[in-house]
């Protein structure tokens, strides 16, 4: 038990039906219970960040877009994330909308599982110039940003050269991330709890170039070939984007930061993996 009545921030993405009224009726019913609450609610893209001092734990109301951006901001401070979901089912926010206090309770008392999560530490490098840092929950992705889409770029793992790529562009993505965009992308599925990471071409040209499963200590250098015909986009959690430049290096490692999130049974992930991908026709009403 904690010393104190858990400070609770409530993360709400307006976007998602319903969202806005949940949030002020779970901050008035932790509040009548002692406790101290934050609302932060955003529609869009936030342009700015909710404080994450003296927080103990966050609930996300809305899908698994809205983790990931709590993920992002909360992972630097340690915090917990309580994933309640306000949409289709999703990977990641997997608490029913009525079931949210339960499991905060549960939560708050050290009785639900807490699962660390892989992030990415991904770095933008200019002529031996950092230029920009980003984490990413999920992926990140260098792609072509126009409609020509094909784009040349040389890939290193560790130092050593896996050749030029000529393709849509190039997925890194977290093991939590192999179940989106890379997933899409013909990538393979992850345990989220794995030490790794999937190297993904998006649609190559050479049949031959085929996703990769990597341990976590390595790093993954994408270059930017010189004389692309495309402009060149790096884009984070599908959410942040940084347009590149010829010569770009792009560094991706796992970063120092690992998310936090408040989960289910451990056999929940392969149920919401059925119940999602149609397995076997799909979970039984």
């Amino acid at each position: 038990m904690r010393e104190h009545p858990a400070r609770i921030l409530v993360i709400a993405n307006r976007q998602k039906s319903d969202a806005e009224r949940f949030a002020k009726d779970i901050h008035t019913r932790l509040r009548e219970e002692g406790r101290t609450v934050t609302l932060f609610m955003f529609e869009g893209k936030p342009d700015h960040h909710p404080c994450m001092e003296n927080i103990d734990i966050i609930i996300t109301l809305g899908g698994d877009g809205t983790v990931l951006y709590a993920t992002r901001i909360a992972a630097p401070a340690g915090i917990p994330i309580l994933p309640v979901n306000m949409g289709s089912l999703g990977f990641i926010a997997w608490v029913k909308s009525s079931q949210w206090h339960e499991c905060f309770v549960q939560a708050e008392e050290g009785a639900l599982p807490l699962s660390t999560r892989a992030m990415l530490d991904i770095e933008v490098q200019r002529e031996g110039a950092s230029m920009s840092r980003f984490i990413a929950m999920n992926d990140g992705v260098v792609s072509g940003a126009g409609l020509a889409k094909i784009v040349n770029l040389s890939i290193n793992i560790s130092g050593s050269s896996l050749g030029t790529y000529r393709s849509d562009g190039v997925i890194v993505a977290t093991p939590t991330g192999s179940t989106a965009y890379s997933l899409a992308a013909g990538g393979p599925i992850l345990d989220p709890d794995m030490d790794a990471m999937v190297f993904n071409p998006i649609c190559p040209l050479a049949l031959s170039n085929r996703p990769l499963v990597v341990p976590g200590h390595e790093t993954i250098e994408v270059y930017v070939e010189q004389k692309q015909r495309e402009t060149t986009v790096l884009t984070v959690d599908g959410q942040d984007f940084y347009y590149l430049e010829e010569g770009d290096r792009i560094f991706f490692k796992h970063s120092a930061h690992r998310a936090k999130l408040f989960c289910a049974a451990r056999g929940s992930f392969y149920q919401v993996l059925r119940a999602k991908l149609n397995w076997s026709g799909g979970p039984n009403a």
